[in-house]
């Protein structure tokens, strides 16, 4: 019985990690690339993309339901209309599109469930993968529910972009801190 309490505070860590990390980044984006927003929900960099497949690949379905959840509230109570059909279903693409990435990698590119054999070609595979099914999944998401300037390929041309350039900036931002830290540890030894 144990066990189990502890693997359920370990997914409920993880799914409350997910959700307020997720929630951060993307209020932090929001101000940072304010001059880079394309039209509602699209951006030219998108840096919470980065996270979304990061805490996939780390957590798997706890950080993709932490991501959903989040990114259901934040379209909810943000910019998109109080539709809640409509939020749930951006708050799914955002959350699954990078576990259906992780799931399709795992599957077809050999890489292993604890990412011990992922390397930067797998990396940049998972994230073009990811960036195709967030774009493809919003923006069909957008047009079937006849979301103003929804759908279209320039929309998912540049959804697509800002995930992946998103998603290459916070990832190289995290390789860069933890060689500092690396670098770090060993001045002080």
């Amino acid at each position: 019985m144990s066990k189990q309490l502890g693997t359920l505070s370990e997914l409920a860590f993880a799914l409350v990690i997910s959700a307020l990390s997720y929630t951060s980044l993307f209020y932090i984006n929001n101000w940072l690339t304010s001059e880079l927003v394309f039209s509602l929900g699209v951006n030219w960099i998108y840096l919470p993309a980065g996270l979304r497949l990061f805490l996939t690949l780390i957590f798997g379905l706890p950080g993709a339901v932490g991501i959903t959840l989040a990114s259901f509230l934040i379209s909810y109570y943000g910019d998109f209309p109080h539709d809640l059909m409509l939020c749930i279903g951006i708050g799914l693409a955002s959350g699954f599109a990078p576990y259906l990435a992780k799931v399709f990698v795992i599957h077809n590119v050999r890489l292993s469930p604890d990412l011990s054999d992922l390397n930067f070609q797998k990396l940049v595979i998972c994230i073009l993968i990811y960036a195709l099914l967030s774009a493809g999944l919003h923006q069909w998401w957008f047009s079937t529910m006849a979301l103003n300037n929804a759908g279209g390929i320039n929309h998912v041309s540049v959804m697509f972009i800002g995930d992946v350039l998103g998603s290459l900036l916070l990832i190289s931002l995290i390789k860069y801190s933890l060689d500092v830290l690396k670098k770090a540890r060993k001045i002080v030894r």
